[in-house]
C-alpha cells in the first residue's frame, strides 16, 4: 500500500522541484532519513555524486537494499534519526518525508543533522500541512492532538523555515484511494471521509516543506 501511495503523491513533481530550488543535489552527496523501501533513492541516484538511506525497520532495509542493488552510488544502512550510521560532516542534502521529524521531539535527530551535514549543506523536511486542504481537514479530524502552531513555534526556534505547498493524490482507482485513506487515517475517519467523496480517486493535499542551510 504504501508503494501505491507513493506513485500517487505528487505526480506533478511539485516538491522535487521546490527542493531542487533550495539546494540542488546533483554532483552532491545525499541523505534520505527514513528512507522505507528506498522509493526516493534512485531519483536522488540520477544526479546525486552518492546516496545514503537510513531505516530503523530490518524488513524496510531489506526490500530498500534489493531497489538499488544495481546503484553503485547507492548504499542503505540500518539506523535511526537519532543516531545516524554516518561520519561528521558526510553529506551535503539531508531529505526526510513524513518521518521522525514531526516537531516537538525530534530534537536527537535534529543534532544528529547538525553532526553529519557539511557547511553549506541543506536539509529539507516533508510534513503534513493540517491547516490547509481537503486533505488537511481530514488530518485534523484524525488526528486532532497535532497542534499545527506548536509545530510552526518548534521549527522556527530551530532556525528552520517554511515554504508551504500544494501537491495532490492521484490514484489509477478507487480500489487504490480508498486502500491508502485506510492506512493513512484512524478507521472510522477514515470511513465517512470515504463515505463523503464516494467518486474520488484523488485528493488535494497541502504540504509544509521544512528547511534549512547550514
Amino acid at each position: 500500500m504504501y508503494e501505491i501511495e507513493n506513485r500517487g503523491v505528487d505526480r506533478a513533481g511539485v516538491l522535487w522541484d521546490a527542493m531542487r530550488s533550495r539546494a540542488d543535489w546533483a554532483g552532491r552527496d545525499v541523505l534520505d532519513v527514513g528512507c522505507g523501501t528506498g522509493f526516493h533513492l534512485p531519483h536522488f541516484a540520477e544526479t546525486a555524486r552518492s546516496v545514503v538511506g537510513v531505516e530503523p525497520n530490518d524488513a524496510l532495509v531489506a526490500i530498500a537494499r534489493r531497489r538499488v542493488r544495481r546503484l553503485p552510488s547507492v548504499s542503505v544502512h540500518a539506523g535511526t534519526a537519532g543516531r545516524l550510521p554516518l561520519p561528521d560532516a558526510s553529506v551535503d542534502v539531508v531529505h526526510a518525508r513524513w518521518a521522525y521529524f514531526f516537531g516537538p521531539g525530534c530534537e536527537p535527530g535534529l543534532a544528529e543533522l547538525d553532526r553529519v551535514v557539511r557547511r553549506g549543506g541543506a536539509a529539507f523536511v516533508i510534513d503534513n500541512d493540517p491547516e490547509r486542504s481537503t486533505f488537511g481537514g481530514w488530518f485534523r479530524r484524525g488526528f486532532p492532538e497535532v497542534d499545527p502552531r506548536a509545530v510552526e513555534r518548534f521549527w522556527s526556534l530551530h532556525g528552520w523555515s517554511r515554504e508551504r505547498l500544494e501537491i495532490a493524490w492521484t490514484f489509477d482507482s478507487r480500489d487504490d484511494f480508498e486502500a491508502v485513506v485506510r492506512i493513512e487515517l484512524p478507521t472510522a475517519v477514515a470511513e465517512e471521509v470515504l463515505d463523503e467523496h464516494p467518486d474520488a480517486t484523488g485528493v488535494d493535499y497541502a504540504v509544509n516543506l521544512w528547511w534549512r542551510r547550514y
